[in-house]
Formats: structure tokens, C-alpha cells, sequence
């Protein structure tokens, strides 16, 4: 079921008169800046919002489609753009196999004067983008303000995601080099692997978002500084959170190597040691089996044979065991 919601400001000021069907009139006053705040939408119901405010008809069609990359287009009259909020799970899921990752996606439609957002799943902390744009204060700056606001809400979801994967590659790097491996290690790595991927195709888009809509604002806006260093730093919270799963892609491959390298160490350990036994099982056979023929020999059928060949068995044995131990072969 659609649900809206959305603010205005005159002057700066908040006000408590938002009505969803006067849109049109808010956008045409001079002094009010508009959010509204699409939640679960019908196509009819955007529809007929892009036929009164001009929008594109395939911006419209993307932000109520199934699957669609993170992107920003610019258009004649407005800017559109699609971003995706993440977060993490709490608590973590007990089994392995679920991603630690919730992923949610907003669309938004950028006019001179108002900000209309679209959701397709209420799980998003659309409440947490409204106190934003308290504290940014900047209502005054017009639209871009507003953007902002929301685009610092989602790249701080990608901060707190990507801060989650770290911690999960560490702990698993804790497991790896325990002398107790949990069971299921590499299936926590290969989820991981999983989360990473979907995160790295939400975030790398991001630069690109930003520097459209940073330029697209200064072509509607013609200019508000006080937001560039807002921006600036905006678009220095993509590059780190990018550089940031490039790093984690190297360590959680790392990771799965030596996964693999420490099971054949292991491997190769416990080979060494069943053979270096083996070699010692070998001698009493050996000996057993010579003394054991159907011929005669010095010594048969008597105390002293048996005596000598024991003898022999044991003084090898230990020989050999001194051996191997000396060498860290057992």
C-alpha cells in the first residue's frame, strides 16, 4: 500500500501544512523548498505525479523497477537518481549461509525548489534522513541541502556495512590460525565474499552520483558555496568507503588462501606422522616376517633366538623413533 509523507519550509522555517496534493503550488512559491516521500508506490500513483510535474516518463519507470544500478541522470528540468541504503542486521543471522546485509533501495527525483523521494521497502530509516536535514540547518540553501542530507544518510549506512565486514573478516581471521578451526569457516568466508560483492555494487557507483549531482545542483542553484564543502566532503566519504571494500576484497581472498594453504599444512603434517609410524611398524615386521619362514636358521627353536631377534626389534624401534622425533617428523 503506497504511502506518503514529506515537510515543507518557507523561509527556512519548517511548516506543518504538507499536503500531497498541492505539490504543484509549492514548488511554484519562491520561497518553499518541498520534500515528499514516496513509500511502496503504485505506478498510477507516480504517474500522475510526473504528468504535473514534468518528470521523465523512463526515470519514473526505473524507480518502481525490480532491479536497477545505482546511477544519476540529469534531465532537462530535474535530475534523477537511485541509490541504495544498507544496513546491517541486528542481530546477526544464526545461519551461516544469510548475508549480515540488509540493502534497500531509494530513487529520488531533484526539482529546482523540492526533492521527491521514492521507496519500494519501508525497512529504510527514512526518519533518520528527516533529522539530517534538522541538523544540516542548511534549508536555506535550497534543494541541495536536502540531497545532501539523504546522501549523507546512506553513506554512512555504507560506512557502518563496510565496518561490519571488517569486523567479521577479523574474526574469522581469529578462527583461522586457532588450533580448533570452527566448522562451517568456509562457508562464513565464502558469505562474506557474497556481502562484499553486493556492497562494492552499491558503493563504487556512488563517485559518480555525487559529481553529477554536485554539478547539476550549481547548474540549477547557479551557485551555493556554503554547500561545496559539504559536498567536498561527501564525495571524500565515497572514496574512502570505495578504497575501503577494495582492501577487504584483497583480505577476505587472503583469507580463503590461506585457508586452503593451512589445510594442506595440516595435511602434509598428519601425512608425515602416519608415515614416520608406518616406518617404525615396519621394522617389527620386517623382522617378524624374515624369522617367520619355513627354513631353518641359526637360532630356531630356541631361547636365545627369540631373545636376539626382540632384541633387535626394540633397539630399531627406538632408533628410529629417536630419529624422527629429533627431525619433528612425530
Amino acid at each position: 500500500m503506497t504511502h506518503v509523507q514529506g515537510r515543507v519550509w518557507r523561509g527556512g522555517e519548517p511548516q506543518d501544512d504538507f499536503d500531497f496534493d498541492a505539490i504543484s503550488e509549492y514548488l511554484a512559491a519562491g520561497d518553499t523548498l518541498l520534500w515528499c516521500d514516496i513509500c511502496d508506490p503504485d505506478h498510477e500513483v507516480l504517474a500522475r505525479l510526473a504528468d504535473e510535474l514534468e518528470l521523465d516518463a523512463w526515470a519514473v519507470e526505473d524507480a518502481i523497477a525490480e532491479s536497477e544500478r545505482t546511477k544519476a541522470v540529469a534531465y532537462r528540468t530535474h535530475t534523477f537518481f537511485t541509490v541504495y541504503g544498507v544496513m546491517v542486521k541486528d542481530p546477526p543471522p544464526a545461519d551461516q549461509s544469510d548475508s549480515l546485509l540488509d540493502i534497500h533501495r531509494i530513487s529520488g527525483f531533484v526539482l529546482p525548489r523540492g526533492l521527491i523521494t521514492v521507496r519500494l521497502s519501508r525497512d529504510f530509516d527514512i526518519d533518520a534522513v528527516s533529522r539530517r536535514f534538522d541538523e544540516l540547518g542548511g534549508q536555506e540553501f535550497g534543494v541541495g541541502a536536502l540531497v545532501h542530507g539523504l546522501l549523507d544518510v546512506v553513506v554512512d549506512g555504507h560506512f557502518t556495512a563496510v565496518q561490519a565486514l571488517d569486523d567479521a573478516i577479523e574474526a574469522i581471521e581469529d578462527d583461522l590460525f586457532a588450533n580448533n578451526v570452527r566448522k562451517g569457516l568456509q562457508r562464513r568466508t565464502f558469505r562474506l565474499r557474497k556481502d562484499l560483492v553486493e556492497l562494492r555494487r552499491v558503493v563504487l557507483p556512488m563517485r559518480e552520483v555525487v559529481n553529477s549531482i554536485q554539478h547539476r545542483r550549481l547548474d540549477v542553484q547557479h551557485g551555493s558555496p556554503e554547500l561545496d564543502s559539504h559536498y567536498a566532503d561527501l564525495y571524500d566519504h565515497v572514496l574512502r568507503v570505495s578504497e575501503w571494500t577494495d582492501s577487504l576484497r584483497d583480505m577476505i581472498t587472503t583469507v580463503f588462501e590461506t585457508h586452503l594453504s593451512l589445510q594442506d599444512a595440516r595435511l602434509n603434517a598428519v601425512m608425515k606422522k602416519l608415515t614416520g609410524w608406518a616406518a617404525i611398524i615396519a621394522v617389527p615386521t620386517a623382522i617378524t616376517g624374515f624369522y617367520g619362514q619355513n627354513v631353518l636358521f641359526p637360532g630356531i627353536d630356541t631361547v636365545g633366538g627369540f631373545v636376539t631377534s626382540t632384541a633387535i626389534i626394540v633397539v630399531l624401534v627406538i632408533v628410529l623413533y629417536w630419529s624422527f622425533r629429533r627431525r619433528d617428523w612425530l
